[in-house]
């Protein structure tokens, strides 16, 4: 596998786009629909650029993650086991991804994300305490793994998903959900990075300069989440998902 050389301008665009990313992707998820643009542009070739995005997306979740621990906004004891499921989920999708066409998830994106926008578009304020429509073991044992197999496949999103799981599935309010969802993104990062690793998919130079953008992002996403309006926050999310939805559906040239 062949990387490019890259040129000092593209290396700053790369390290501008994960500041940008991993400040949106802390507040409402969907960055890594920011970035994987980026790094394909950059002309890294595509396992290379999922690679590269874990490499560079674990240094966001990592910041926001500890965050989080640092303000008591959640607990170890709260999420270790959430995060174990979402380890393992995310580290059988990385291995998956090793052997199959990912050109199938081009036809997956847009749907989920236009789900996404239409669900928090039309649906009520989610109140703290609201009825879970599931257990939290049927939510740990199935819909944790599920989403972090998709973020070890290819990843753009999971942050969304993670979130609006734990609003629709838990009945938790949109910014613990949110919280949460930092906290099992980071572990679905780590886990598809170390198989990533062991495969040599990375493009270094691309993602050290992209890792002190999504520190710097995360860290500005983080003290922002703690004081944002959680209308404000659903807003961010619908805007987020159609954006990035417009913004795929052009790189694909359907329109």
């Amino acid at each position: 596998m062949e990387i490019p050389e890259l040129s000092t301008q593209i290396l700053i665009f790369l390290f501008l786009t994960a500041l940008i990313a991993s400040f949106l992707d802390t507040l409402a998820g969907g960055g890594g629909l920011l970035t994987v643009p980026a790094l394909f542009l950059a002309g890294i070739p595509p396992l290379a650029v999922l690679g590269t995005n874990k490499f560079q997306s674990s240094m966001g979740t990592a910041t926001a993650t500890f965050m989080m621990f640092k303000n008591k906004k959640v607990t170890w004891k709260e999420v270790r086991g959430l995060m174990f499921f979402a380890f393992l989920g995310s580290a059988v999708g990385a291995l998956m991804v090793q052997f199959i066409n990912t050109e199938m998830l081009s036809f997956v994106i847009p749907v989920v994300l236009l789900f996404i926008a239409t669900y928090f578009l039309i649906s009520p304020t989610p109140k703290a305490g609201a009825e879970p429509k599931i257990s939290h073991t049927q939510y740990r044992n199935f819909v944790v793994p599920a989403i972090g197999s998709y973020d070890g496949i290819f990843g753009p999103g999971t942050g969304s998903f993670f979130a609006l799981s734990g609003v629709s599935l838990r009945g938790k309010d949109l910014i613990s959900a949110t919280i949460l969802a930092k906290t099992l993104n980071f572990a679905t990062n780590v886990a598809a990075l170390t198989v990533f690793l062991f495969t040599g998919r990375i493009a270094w130079i691309a993602g050290l300069a992209m890792i002190v953008g999504q520190g710097i992002g995360a860290w500005l996403g983080s003290k922002s989440l703690f004081n944002i309006n959680p209308s404000y926050l659903r807003i961010l999310i619908v805007l987020m998902s159609i954006a990035m939805l417009a913004r795929y559906v052009f790189s694909m040239g359907w329109l």
